[in-house]
C-alpha cells in the first residue's frame, strides 16, 4: 500500500482542499485504528491472526509525518506528468487539491456552457493589485496609490468574491481593512501574497497610504475653520451705542456659533 495511492484517493475523495497536516493526521488514524482491529481479533480468537502484507504496509504509516505526505505529493504529480495525464495535484490557499491541467481545460470548459468566465476591467485589476500587494490595506491607502477613488471598484471585487473585509485599522475612525479571499489565491493560482510575482518587492515598496492626505485635508479643515470663526467674530460682535453701557451683556460674551464645516 504505497502512500501516494492514499494521497490520491484522499484528494478525489474529498471536496475541499486539503492540507498535508491533515492528510498525514488521516493516514495515521487509519494505521492506528487498524492496529485495534488486529487487537481486537486476536482477543476474540485462540489463535494469533496473521499479518497480511496489506497491515504489515499500513502498519509502517502509523507515524506518517507532514513532510512524508508533501514528498508523496510530489512523486504523485511526477507519475502524472511522466504518464501524460491530465491533471495535477496542487496546493492552493486551503490545502491541496487535484485539478485539471491548463491544457485540457478548453475542452473541459464545454461541460458546462452555462459558465463563462468574468473579465475585470482594468481599473478593477488595478485596485486588486493594490489589495493583493499591500493586504490588509484600507481605502484611503488604495485612493492613494490609484489617484481616484475606488469605491465602486472595491463593491465590484467584494461582489465577485475576490475581496473582502478583514476588520479595522488602528487609524482616527477605525477605517476598514481591505484584503484578498481564499477564492482569489485559488483564482489566480497561488498559495498566499508571498507567491506574487514580484511579491517581496512591490510589497516593500514606499507607496502613499493616504495618511498624508488625510492630515493635510484635517489640518486645511481646522485652519478654514478658525479663520471662519474669526470672521464670523469680528462681523458679527456689533459696536456699542454712543452712551451706552459698554459692558457686553451675557448674550454678547457668549461665544459665536461655529459655522457648519465643508
Amino acid at each position: 500500500m504505497e502512500i501516494t495511492a492514499i494521497i490520491e484517493a484522499l484528494l478525489v475523495a474529498s471536496d475541499d482542499p486539503l492540507p498535508a497536516a491533515e492528510i498525514a493526521r488521516l493516514i495515521r488514524a487509519r494505521a492506528a485504528e487498524r492496529e485495534e482491529e488486529l487487537l481486537e481479533e486476536q482477543e476474540e480468537g485462540a489463535e494469533p491472526v496473521p499479518t497480511t502484507e496489506a497491515d504489515a504496509a499500513l502498519r509502517a504509516l502509523g507515524a506518517t509525518s507532514e513532510m512524508e505526505v508533501i514528498e508523496g505529493l510530489a512523486q504523485l504529480n511526477a507519475h502524472y506528468e511522466e504518464s501524460g495525464r491530465a491533471f495535477r495535484a496542487l496546493e492552493r490557499a486551503k490545502g491541496w487539491k487535484i485539478y485539471t491541467s491548463p491544457d485540457y481545460g478548453e475542452f473541459v470548459k464545454h461541460l458546462f456552457p452555462g459558465r463563462k468566465p468574468k473579465r475585470l476591467s482594468g481599473p478593477a485589476m488595478e485596485t486588486l493589485a493594490v489589495v493583493a500587494y499591500r493586504q490588509p490595506v484600507t481605502k484611503a491607502a488604495i485612493d492613494a496609490v490609484r489617484g481616484v477613488s475606488s469605491d465602486g471598484m472595491l463593491q465590484k471585487l467584494l461582489d465577485l468574491e475576490l475581496v473582502k473585509i478583514g476588520g479595522r485599522a488602528e487609524l482616527p475612525g477605525r477605517p476598514l481593512l481591505y484584503e484578498t479571499t481564499d477564492y482569489f489565491f485559488e483564482h489566480f493560482g497561488v498559495k498566499s501574497p508571498d507567491d506574487l510575482p514580484n511579491a517581496l518587492e512591490l510589497r516593500g515598496m514606499d507607496l502613499p497610504d493616504g495618511s498624508e492626505s488625510e492630515e493635510e485635508t484635517t489640518g486645511d479643515k481646522e485652519e478654514g475653520k478658525q479663520l471662519n470663526l474669526a470672521e464670523s467674530s469680528s462681523a458679527d460682535e456689533p459696536s456699542p451705542p454712543s452712551g451706552a453701557d459698554e459692558t457686553p451683556s451675557p448674550a454678547e460674551n457668549s461665544s459665536p456659533t461655529e459655522p457648519p464645516g465643508d
